[in-house]
């Protein structure tokens, strides 16, 4: 082979590499113009509902498209906001009661509140010893650690105390304030007497008798007169008649001189008046009022006579009172 037949060879190879490599380039070039040709159809396939149309869809479907997103959008916000209103609530809730809790927890611990001193007031014949031993509160005892209703049940099952109220005064002390009942009556009980109030009540049961009036004729059976307990309502409903007459006394001054009130006899009441040494018979329960208006004057008249004294009407349907001397 010739040296001009070898180059002829080589130049042949070299035009055929160079064909290869520019049919490859121009292969490279169409890739890559079908890629930015394909970027660019996706970025056309994302429209705004405002400003492009759709074939098939018209403006006002558009719009109502849209409206219809928002409004789901819209919704899911309102459901997500109200979601966390509903957990904030939830955990101030927590909070608060955890607070409570904790709060509850010091009280119920704490020495602080321990009780350091118990007062009592308004007490006149139950001693403050007697009335703090019935309430069992107790020198440090926990101020919270007590039930105020059942200290009141305890304290009332002395019959003297008609009602209590107990005040805790943070942080350490505690008042007891008690309403007593007063002694109105003696009642003769076996060997002794027992004191009732104006309600019935049985105070208390002593061989003493007090400097108040004895009631006698009580029809109320042995056994129920406990300290405590209340008369029958036989008893009860002639106690009412009894008030009545002690008022009328007081009206005239005579209620401290009057010693005895029978009521045995619902028809005819009487009183005994030892200082003027004198019974009076009222009969019933009506018309008291006008039936001792006349009664001053007859004691008056008959000072240091012993006798009884009959209140009744006369011939003209008026009260008179009639004075009887004992022989």
């Amino acid at each position: 082979m010739t040296k001009q037949q070898k180059n002829e060879i080589d130049n042949l190879y070299n035009f055929s590499n160079k064909m290869n490599n520019d049919k490859e380039k121009k292969q490279k070039i169409k890739e890559r113009e079908k890629r930015i040709k394909q970027r660019k159809v996706e970025q056309n396939d994302k429209f705004d509902f405002d400003t492009e149309t759709v074939i098939g869809m018209t403006n006002k479907n558009n719009q109502k498209k849209k409206k219809e997103i928002q409004e789901k959008i819209s919704k899911k916000q309102a459901q997500m906001l109200k979601r966390k209103k509903k957990i904030n609530k939830i955990i101030k809730l927590t909070t608060l009661l955890l607070l409570i809790i904790g709060g509850i927890i010091f009280a119920l611990v704490s020495p602080i509140f321990n009780i350091k001193d118990i007062k009592v007031a308004n007490n006149k014949k139950i001693s403050e010893d007697t009335i703090i031993s019935l309430s069992q509160l107790q020198i440090g005892q926990n101020i919270f650690r007590f039930n105020n209703n059942k200290i009141k049940k305890q304290l009332k099952t002395n019959p003297y105390i008609e009602s209590v109220e107990v005040k805790r005064k943070i942080p350490n002390k505690v008042e007891i304030i008690v309403e007593e009942r007063d002694r109105n009556y003696n009642v003769e009980f076996l060997n002794g007497y027992a004191y009732i109030n104006n309600q019935g009540y049985i105070l208390e049961i002593s061989e003493q008798k007090i400097e108040l009036p004895i009631l006698k004729g009580i029809s109320t059976e042995s056994e129920k007169i406990v300290e405590g307990n209340r008369l029958d309502k036989q008893d009860l409903n002639k106690l009412e008649t009894v008030i009545q007459i002690m008022n009328i006394c007081r009206n005239y001054e005579l209620d401290k001189k009057v010693s005895i009130i029978d009521i045995s006899d619902k028809n005819n009441y009487s009183i005994y008046m030892e200082e003027e040494k004198k019974t009076i018979y009222l009969g019933d329960q009506s018309n008291l009022s006008n039936k001792m208006l006349y009664l001053p004057t007859v004691l008056e008249e008959n000072q240091k006579k012993e006798g009884e004294i009959y209140i009744d009407k006369d011939n003209g349907n008026k009260f008179k009172a009639i004075f009887r001397e004992k022989v």
